[in-house]
């Protein structure tokens, strides 16, 4: 049980008395003369010694989706984010090839490469999805290298071309904040990518004891890092999305 007494200048002073569960749990049942074994029994929940320590660790991307049946789910989600991150970079790359018809501010091949690396990056997604971490690990392995590092440069090479339009098709703000998360993510990549190759073995549960459970820790913080920048980077696109109209024609050539 803990005390805390608050005195305010020459005004009596106030106790506040603060109770925690735990406390109340031992003191109610001796005062009433039960024992704690009794008091607790009848209740519809376990007593406080029997509640169990959930014993969290971070995880990565990868690991909340290893075993079935959240594999399942797992996969079908990143393919589905994978399919729509190519859509909207493709997106992208339509209205950046416009703007710079309409007033010239950088070469096409720049806004092109940048194109085929996040289209690269999300089929290091699609690799992700379909080849578990326990199950093929190499393979996975190469998928989110693929995923992360062609991920983070598409990033940067936006960012870049957003500097270079600005302030006809980009408020500075903007490319200050694209920037920025570009930045974080690319922080984060590099000990991502170091922790990770220090691990000697590949598994889901760890304990803290072991001397690759740092690395662990630390590789999964930049892996959701990098995951949440990519997410917020594509959210800076919205206001670019709202001010185009895209149009998908259909032509039939030759005789029907």
């Amino acid at each position: 049980m803990a005390l805390a007494e608050c005195v305010r200048g020459s005004r009596p002073s106030r106790v506040r008395l603060f109770v925690t569960l735990q406390t109340l749990a031992r003191l109610a049942p001796l005062s009433m003369g039960f024992s704690r074994q009794e008091y607790w029994s009848g209740l519809p929940f376990p007593s406080p010694e029997d509640i169990p320590d959930p014993g969290m660790e971070p995880a990565s991307p990868s690991d909340t989706g290893t075993t079935p049946p959240e594999s399942g789910i797992f996969g079908f989600m990143i393919n589905f984010s994978a399919f729509l991150g190519a859509a909207t970079m493709y997106t992208r790359y339509k209205i950046v090839e416009k703007q710079n018809q309409t007033s010239y501010f950088s070469t096409p091949v720049f806004n092109l490469v940048s194109l085929v690396l996040g289209l690269v990056g999300c089929i290091g997604m699609g690799i992700v999805a379909n080849f578990q971490e326990l199950a093929v690990p190499v393979v996975h392995d190469g998928g989110a290298l693929l995923a992360f590092v062609c991920g983070v440069v598409y990033t940067l090479l936006q960012s870049i071309i957003s500097y270079k339009s600005c302030p006809q098709w980009n408020s500075l703000s903007t490319c200050h904040v694209r920037m920025a998360i570009s930045a974080v993510s690319c922080a984060a990549v590099i000990p991502m990518i170091a922790c990770a190759s220090l691990i000697s073995i590949t598994k889901l549960e760890w304990n803290p004891k072991e001397k690759d459970y740092v690395y662990h820790v630390v590789s999964a913080i930049c892996e959701w890092t990098v995951a949440f920048g990519f997410i917020f980077y594509f959210l800076t696109f919205i206001h670019d999305f709202q001010s185009v109209t895209l149009r998908i024609s259909t032509e039939i050539n030759g005789d029907v």
